[in-house]
C-alpha cells in the first residue's frame, strides 16, 4: 500500500482558506492537492546499475519527483530484495510490492499474449508501435489484458528502446544446422522462433546470463542493445555479435501499479506518473540511439565481430515468425485479437509509411 504523511501545515492552512469564502476556491483547490504525500514501493526486474535498461527506472523516479514536486515518489528495490524478477506481476497484483518495472514478455508463460505488447519478431519500430499504442487500440488492449487474465494492476509503458542485436555466439552461424542444439538465452516470441529451428531456450533475467555463459548453462545469448550488451561483458566469453534485431526492431518496458494503489491517488497525481512515463519514453529513444555506435566500436576494438544475418537467414526467420503467429493466434482467442488489430493498424499506416520514408 502506497505509503501516506500528511501535511499537517498544509491542513491548517486549508481549513482557514477554506473560511475566507468563495473567492479563495483556487487556492483552496492548490492546497488540497498537496494534503498528502505519497511513498510507491516499486520493484525492478533489472539492477539500476545496468546500462540504459537500469538507468532509465533512475531516470522516471527523478522526473516523477521533479514534475511532482515531491508530492509523490517511488522507493525503488533491486532486483530480488522484495521478489524475484519473474515474480512481479504476482507480487504487484497480489498487493504485496505497489508497483513494478519490468516487460511484459516476462509473463509469456502466464498470459501468450503479453510479448505482443513487448517485442515484436519483424514487428513495428517505435514511432509505429507508440502510434499503436497511443493512437490506435494498444494501450487499451494492454490493460484489457491483464483484467481479462485476472491481474489487478494498472499498467503504463515507460520506455521503449531501438532495435536490439540479435544474438552473441562463439562460432560464426551460416546456416540454421549451425543453430541445432545450441542452449541459448532469448527472450519472447523471439525465443519461440528459435525452439522451432533446434535451438534448447531458457529465459534468464539479465543478472544471470553472464555466469551461465561463463559456466556452460548456456553455449550462447541474446539480450540486448549494444552498450547494455557491452556492460554486462558478453565480450569477454563470445565474439561473434549479430545484427539486426529481427526478433526486437523495438521494446517496450512496463510500470504495474496495483489497482487499489492507483485508485486511491489523486487525478493529479496519476496524470504526473503517466507523464513521467511519457518523459521516459522521449528520453529512452534520444539515449538509446545516441550511444549504440560507440558501443559497437568499442566492442570491435576488444575483438567483437559484428556479423549480418545471411538474407537466407531472416527468410528463414520470418517465415518461422509467420508460422508462430498463426499458431499462437490458433490457440489463444485473445492473441488472435490483439494480433489482428495490430496488424490491421500496420496495413493501414503503411500507406502512408511506404510513400513517406526515404529507404
Amino acid at each position: 500500500m502506497p505509503k501516506i504523511t500528511p501535511i499537517f501545515t498544509s491542513f491548517i492552512l486549508a481549513t482557514l482558506l477554506a473560511g475566507c469564502g468563495g473567492s479563495h476556491s483556487s487556492s483552496e483547490s492548490a492546497v488540497a492537492s498537496q494534503d498528502r504525500k505519497v511513498r510507491i514501493e516499486l520493484a525492478s526486474f533489472i539492477p539500476l546499475s545496468v546500462n540504459v535498461i537500469g538507468e532509465q527506472l533512475t531516470h522516471i523516479s527523478n522526473e516523477l519527483d521533479r514534475i511532482s514536486g515531491g508530492n509523490v515518489t517511488f522507493e525503488i528495490f533491486e532486483p530480488n530484495a522484495l521478489v524475484g524478477p519473474l515474480e512481479i506481476l504476482d507480487a504487484v497484483s497480489d498487493g504485496k510490492v505497489d508497483a513494478g518495472y519490468g516487460a511484459a514478455a516476462f509473463w509469456a508463460g502466464k498470459i501468450p499474449s503479453a510479448p505482443l505488447f513487448c517485442a515484436i519478431p519483424f514487428g513495428p519500430n517505435s514511432s509505429e508501435f507508440l502510434s499503436w499504442l497511443y493512437e490506435g487500440n494498444g494501450m487499451k488492449l494492454y490493460q484489457e489484458m491483464y483484467d481479462t487474465n485476472g491481474f489487478d494492476v494498472k499498467v503504463l509503458v515507460c520506455a521503449i528502446i531501438p532495435p536490439e542485436t540479435s544474438g552473441w555466439f562463439a562460432n560464426e552461424i551460416t546456416s540454421v544446422d549451425d543453430l541445432k542444439d545450441l542452449k541459448m538465452r532469448f527472450f519472447g516470441l523471439g525465443g519461440v522462433i528459435m525452439g522451432k529451428l533446434g535451438v534448447s531456450v531458457s529465459v534468464l533475467p539479465g543478472g544471470e546470463i553472464f555466469p551461465a555463459l561463463e559456466k556452460g548453462v548456456i553455449d550462447a545469448t541474446e539480450y540486448s542493445l549494444p552498450s547494455v550488451d557491452e556492460s554486462q561483458g558478453f565480450h569477454k566469453l563470445v565474439n561473434y555479435n549479430y545484427f539486426p534485431g529481427w526478433h526486437q526492431q523495438s521494446t517496450t518496458h512496463e510500470l504495474i501499479i496495483n489497482k487499489s494503489v492507483w485508485e486511491r491517488l489523486s487525478k493529479t497525481q496519476q496524470a504526473q506518473i503517466e507523464t513521467a512515463c511519457k518523459s521516459s519514453i522521449l528520453h529512452s529513444i534520444a539515449y538509446c540511439t545516441a550511444i549504440q555506435a560507440p558501443a559497437m566500436k568499442r566492442n570491435e576494438e576488444r575483438g567483437v565481430q559484428s556479423k549480418q544475418w545471411a538474407p537466407e537467414m531472416i527468410d528463414t526467420f520470418r517465415e518461422t515468425w509467420e508460422e508462430v503467429a498463426a499458431e499462437e493466434s490458433a490457440k489463444d482467442p485473445f492473441f488472435k485479437k490483439v494480433w489482428d488489430d495490430l496488424q490491421a493498424f500496420r496495413a493501414e499506416y503503411a500507406t502512408w509509411a511506404d510513400r513517406a520514408f526515404l529507404r
